[in-house]
């Protein structure tokens, strides 16, 4: 009996398996994405971790498109939040750089350093108010603010600090015949509020400001400079004839003394106020915030790709003098330098910061606006228009500083590394 034969189909060993023809489109347009993001090799590559302590411009190096850019270059950042003059103050230990957002506190940490460091300042932005757009007409009709021209309602308004100064002391001031009087002084519906808000809003409560702990933000310690100018008739404290930045300790306090009641008035908080302003209980928190500008910006650039118009509820003061901070990143460590490095030498991350609405540094200027203004246009934001008063805060020789935010603030002793 013949034996039974075992036969195979013959195959076409060209032929590529069905369910493999099926997910390569999916393989493919993985590749190709991994491609364009340059992260084709990223597993295979070493990350450096970078332990940094920063204040309100962490937003930046929150931002995913400012981590994917520093991934190309094989570089982390691990953020710790934290006020920049409590960054100056408080122990460095274990941080490889820190990033306050303003000259005083980045001095203060410089003036702690035993090795050469490296810095850079990036950008610049102007400290502002934010505020709803019923209140900042209140303070038009109450010739404090001035609205910037622009078809259709503006964004923005110039705010005079002298005048506005006489609205937060809680004093009837008979130089100032809308002021209001008696109890309703320095009040919102004393001003007028309830007379021009749209949907027959009533506000009893006091003008003021919400800013953020002044022992610890560098945004409170720059508007306490703004009020300390003001309050010194427009001059920085301390500035005598010949140089002479020395200030009397009774001066110091007198000066203190007068702007104290501002700051107290506002409770001193401390937490993040343009997560705040930006909320959508924003108005019933406060009816003016403390923030930067950059953060305003970055709000109506992504409000308007949301939403495909501007944020109109939602408004600017800029004061008058003005106040700009410049924020400094500053290396501690080899890794540090690293970092430092990368954002100085980067062309993307510094568009990508123009497209956050920073004002950012060129060639060693105080900043530009051109690149900004120009973003702002194509995504079709008002662009702020400059004031014609140029007076400028600065701020006053660092030990006068100190002196008068730890005679506001009543500020607890700083904490220093230990040996």
């Amino acid at each position: 009996m013949e034996e039974p034969r075992l036969t195979t189909r013959r195959t076409d060993r060209r032929r590529v398996p069905r369910h493999v023809l099926a997910v390569l489109p999916f393989a493919v347009a993985g590749l190709i994405s991994l491609l364009l993001s340059g992260n084709t090799l990223r597993p295979l590559e070493h990350i450096t971790t970078i332990e940094a302590r920063m204040a309100s411009k962490s937003d930046y190096f929150r931002d995913p498109e400012v981590q994917r850019l520093l991934l190309r270059h094989g570089i982390r950042v691990d953020i710790h939040r934290l006020g920049s003059r409590g960054i100056a103050t408080q122990s460095l230990r274990g941080m490889d750089v820190v990033f306050p957002s303003g000259q005083p506190a980045a001095k203060l940490v410089l003036d702690r350093q035993e090795r050469s460091v490296r810095s850079v300042r990036p950008f610049v932005s102007p400290l502002v108010l934010g505020t709803f757009r019923d209140y900042a007409e209140t303070l038009v009709e109450a010739g404090v603010a001035t609205p910037q021209p622009a078809p259709g309602g503006t964004l923005y308004y110039d705010l005079d600090m002298v005048r506005f100064t006489r609205l937060l002391d809680g004093v009837d001031d008979p130089r100032s015949p809308k002021d209001g009087t008696g109890r309703t002084a320095d009040t919102w519906n004393g001003i007028g509020y309830d007379d021009i808000s749209r949907d027959g809003r009533s506000n009893s409560g006091r003008v003021l400001v919400r800013t953020s702990n002044v022992c610890e933000s560098n945004a409170a310690g720059t508007y306490l400079s703004l009020l300390a100018f003001v309050a010194n008739g427009n001059r920085t404290p301390g500035t005598r004839a010949g140089g002479d930045t020395r200030l009397a300790a009774d001066a110091v306090q007198r000066l203190a003394a007068e702007i104290k009641p501002l700051i107290d008035l506002q409770g001193m908080w401390a937490d993040e106020q343009a997560e705040s302003y930006f909320s959508d209980l924003g108005e019933s928190i406060a009816p003016i915030s403390l923030i930067y500008e950059h953060q305003y910006l970055a709000h109506q650039i992504a409000h308007h790709d949301r939403h495909g118009e501007q944020d109109t509820s939602r408004v600017l003061l800029y004061p008058t003098p003005y106040a700009l901070t410049e924020p400094q990143l500053i290396s501690l460590t080899g890794k540090g330098d690293r970092l430092v490095q990368v954002i100085q030498e980067d062309e993307d991350l510094r568009r990508r910061a123009i497209e956050l609405g920073f004002r950012v540094r060129f060639s060693g200027a105080d900043g530009t606006s051109d690149q900004l203004n120009a973003y702002l246009a194509e995504h079709a934001i008002q662009v702020p228009r400059e004031n014609s008063d140029r007076t400028k805060v600065y701020e006053p020789d660092l030990e006068i500083l100190e002196d008068i935010i730890d005679l506001v603030g009543d500020c607890p002793p700083p904490v220093r590394d230990t040996p």
